[in-house]
């Protein structure tokens, strides 16, 4: 490795996703947020690579046919993606890796380390794995009303050739200790693979003070089952049965989209509830609510809880998976039960309700995202995992 100036010079490093560019996930902001820390301190740059790096007039004849197998076997659609995917991507960092000798490839998935593996052309192209995903890919394509049967053949086939890719990588970085434990539960060998626990991070934000709240509450996250967004629904109709309409925008798209409009008008929370969908400049927006709340049962981690607390917002999420690794109860949050709605909405109220314990909250929030969560902090350490797996000789 030679450095001049502060600024890396070899070896290269490749960012990976199975992903388009562009998109609106978890995933999407880590690999974005890490690839604007890295350009720092290169001075080439930090390609990413995606299946569409590669033929990419062909991606509109091999990808497409995956839109109409869902709708006749959700399983079939599952496959037909995974493995054009990968392929693509296998295609185009095959050749990309042609072009150096010494590189670390940052993959995003267990499919993207799987595809660098079988693309590197000397062991000194070192492959280093994102764990974003709980235990296995496979349990997430199993989640209720997704495409697959937990336990099933297809289940069984995913999750097969992600055991050898784990234990081949040459490092992990799990995005929360819940991460690292969920994997080990199932794979306890990937114990003797080097790792690290690197959390979350995005850049901290221009706060901007509202004159008026927007709303009393606020939430962001796709419309799906995992974020459990028909719980909050169900809080505010329990707070409103005491007397207090309180009021909440959720930012977001997805396939519940209309069921949850259904759910806002039979609980009689039309008006209290606005579906924003989705603003790109959200981040922007988070200063002008009172509390931040939220209700996925489902996640390694939560981009959405560390940017609330990037914006100086209070929290009030269940203590379950990752959440106490970002926040404290009595803290910077109050943590509720998603097993009670009348319950939940209790602590919300008694929280909302109590300004100097709001505005306690909420500097404690502030305070302890730059300490642990800013991408300055966290990227520096991410830095120094990935280079030291590329100077080490297994």
């Amino acid at each position: 490795m030679v450095a001049r100036q502060g600024k890396l010079t070899a070896p290269h490093i490749f960012i990976v996703t199975i992903f388009r560019e562009s998109g609106h996930t978890g995933v999407h902001t880590h690999f974005r947020q890490v690839r604007d820390y890295l350009r720092r301190y290169s001075t080439e740059e930090i390609p990413l690579i995606t299946p569409f790096s590669w033929n990419r007039p062909l991606t509109y004849i091999a990808f497409p046919p995956r839109l109409m197998l869902k709708h006749i076997s959700p399983p079939a659609g599952v496959l037909w993606y995974r493995h054009w995917h990968e392929l693509f991507l296998y295609r185009a960092l095959r050749r990309e890796l042609g072009k150096v000798d010494e590189c670390v490839v940052y993959a995003q998935g267990p499919l993207e380390a799987r595809a660098a593996l079988r693309a590197r052309h000397a062991p000194q192209q070192r492959v280093v794995l994102a764990v974003h995903f709980r235990s296995s890919q496979a349990d997430e394509h199993a989640e209720p009303g997704r495409e697959i049967k937990s336990g099933g053949a297809v289940y069984r086939a995913i999750q097969r050739p992600e055991r050898q890719t784990i234990l081949q990588v040459d490092g992990l970085v799990y995005v929360s200790a819940w991460a690292r434990d969920s994997l080990l539960a199932w794979l306890p060998e990937a114990a003797n693979v080097p790792s690290a626990v690197i959390g979350n991070a995005v850049e901290a934000p221009s706060i901007v003070k509202y004159p008026e709240k927007l709303a009393d509450i606020v939430t962001v996250g796709r419309l799906d089952a995992a974020k459990n967004h028909r719980f909050l629904l169900e809080v505010l109709a329990a707070a409103k049965e005491t007397g207090w309409n309180l009021t909440l925008d959720i930012y977001g798209d997805g396939p519940l989209r209309n069921e949850l409009t259904r759910q806002i008008c039979s609980l009689g929370l039309t008006g209290q509830v606005r579906l924003q969908g989705f603003r790109s400049d959200v981040r922007q927006i988070l200063p002008a609510y009172r509390a931040y709340v939220h209700a996925s049962y489902a996640e390694t981690s939560s981009l959405a809880i560390i940017e609330a607390m990037a914006a100086g917002l209070p929290i009030v999420a269940a203590g379950i998976g990752p959440v106490p690794e970002l926040c404290d109860d009595g803290v910077e949050a109050r943590f509720w039960s998603l097993d009670d709605p009348v319950r939940a909405a209790t602590v919300l109220l008694d929280f909302l309700n109590s300004e100097s314990e709001l505005e306690k909250a909420a500097v404690a929030a502030h305070q302890r995202f730059h300490r642990e969560f800013e991408i300055g902090r966290v990227g520096a350490r991410l830095r120094s995992f990935l280079l030291e797996r590329a100077t080490t000789i297994s």
